[in-house]
């Protein structure tokens, strides 16, 4: 017995001599976006290739199922140990248990703070560093080209005026059908955040006071950028919700269908854009009032590690090193030229080429004035705003008695979250 136990402890010696470890397995959850699998799938591949000893496992979910997901596994100790979160989810998942803070003997927060985008500060909870984003977005207006000069329009609409003009112009109704909008209606896709980031900013308010525990858009110039918005349907019939069925129905529409002239959505979604488009399409900076204020929605998805990464040394350690690996320049690049998203790291985005590059730079441009706003439970104040424009536009409900329903309803989040 003796000798055979000698065998074992040589031959154990003898693999850990050449170089031959345990491999280790880690588990990495996103939700199910094409252009983004397919570059974590590049990724991965290229990190198991310099880190044979580590295995990486992607598991993807539906955008509706995926936070229940993990809500359902994290707690049980099962599932991903990377893992994806919005930005705007971090309070929640950080009070629930998902995500725990980088382990400073692999991630130095000072250098963290200097290499990242300033919007990375949002991947902070209490100072600590939840996660990093590979990319991070913004948004813009994209337009089918072939259709505005059709029309007789050589450039995009720089002001919501010229914006209303040409939308206008690109809809099409037969009797009471619409058979082409001008602009995607997306209440549930980014118009909540066009209308909560980004107009109430341009008709004079912030949404939220500094400390996020005010909702500040209940004033008269948040009501005048809710009014705006719902005219759009309502008085100069531009388009309406769901033309094209299903949560991307706006993105079908305008990318497959050709019936949606322009809509607005993030930089996340040129890869898709540019692979299924069959016209000519470009991208512009979101429009402004006559006041030409700017304003853009700024935002990230980031990864993090659950409790289940630091169950033992070894797998914290794999944890982090692909944890690292996918926030490196290199990675950002693979991940801009794949999916589109703008890389995280501030030496990427001072790279002038990008800045004026036809398709890019618009996102680029705008990151000078965007703001990634501090969620408490981004889902359900999404909802209050999406709920708001529905009992508008599909209801006929009052616009001002919908609009402060939904300070209402946001400031009960708020308070919620500060008990």
């Amino acid at each position: 017995m003796r000798q055979v136990t000698k065998l074992f402890i040589l031959g154990g010696l003898l693999l850990a001599s050449l170089g031959l470890a345990q491999e280790v397995t880690i588990t990495y959850w996103q939700y199910d976006f094409g252009a983004r699998v397919e570059a974590m799938s590049q990724l991965i591949a290229q990190f198991e290739a310099e880190n044979p000893d580590i295995k990486v496992l992607q598991e993807t979910f539906p955008y509706d199922a995926y936070q229940q997901q993990v809500a359902a596994s994290l707690p049980a100790g099962e599932g991903a140990d990377v893992v994806q979160l919005f930005y705007g989810w971090l309070p929640t998942w950080q009070r629930s248990g998902y995500v725990e803070p980088l382990p400073e003997q692999y991630f130095d927060t000072a250098q963290l703070d200097a290499e990242f985008v300033p919007m990375a500060q949002a991947a902070k909870w209490q100072g600590k560093y939840y996660g990093l984003p590979t990319a991070v977005r913004s948004l813009a207006l994209f337009y089918n080209k072939d259709k505005l000069a059709e029309a007789g329009y050589d450039n995009p609409p720089a002001t919501w005026d010229e914006f209303i003009e040409i939308a206008q112009a690109l809809t099409v109704k037969r009797g009471p059908r619409f058979t082409q909008i001008g602009y995607g209606i997306a209440p549930n896709g980014q118009d909540h955040h066009l209308i909560r980031e980004v107009l109430t900013r341009q008709f004079g308010t912030q949404p939220y006071s500094d400390d996020g525990t005010e909702v500040l858009y209940g004033n008269d110039a948040g009501m005048q950028a809710f009014k705006f918005y719902t005219s759009w349907v309502t008085d100069y019939e531009i388009g309406i919700p769901e033309f094209v069925p299903g949560n991307s129905g706006y993105r079908d529409g305008f990318r497959i269908q050709e019936n949606i002239a322009m809509i607005i959505d993030g930089s996340f979604a040129i890869g898709a854009t540019r692979d299924a488009a069959q016209f000519n399409w470009g991208v512009a900076e979101i429009p402004t009032l006559e006041n030409g204020v700017k304003a853009n929605f700024g935002s990230f998805w980031m990864n993090g590690l659950s409790p289940n990464a630091f169950k033992d040394p070894a797998k914290l350690e794999a944890s982090a090193k692909f944890l690292e690996f996918i926030t490196r320049p290199a990675a950002m690049q693979l991940w801009l030229d794949v999916v589109g998203e703008l890389p995280a790291r501030q030496a990427l985005i001072e790279d002038p080429e990008l800045a004026s590059d036809p398709i890019f730079g618009p996102f680029i441009r705008s990151l000078a004035y965007a703001t990634a706003t501090t969620f408490v439970d981004e889902s359900a104040q999404r909802s209050v705003i999406v709920d708001a424009v529905n009992r508008v536009i599909l209801e006929g409900a009052d616009v001002e008695s919908s609009w402060m329903q939904a300070v209402e309803e946001d400031q009960a989040l708020l308070n919620q979250f500060a008990q």
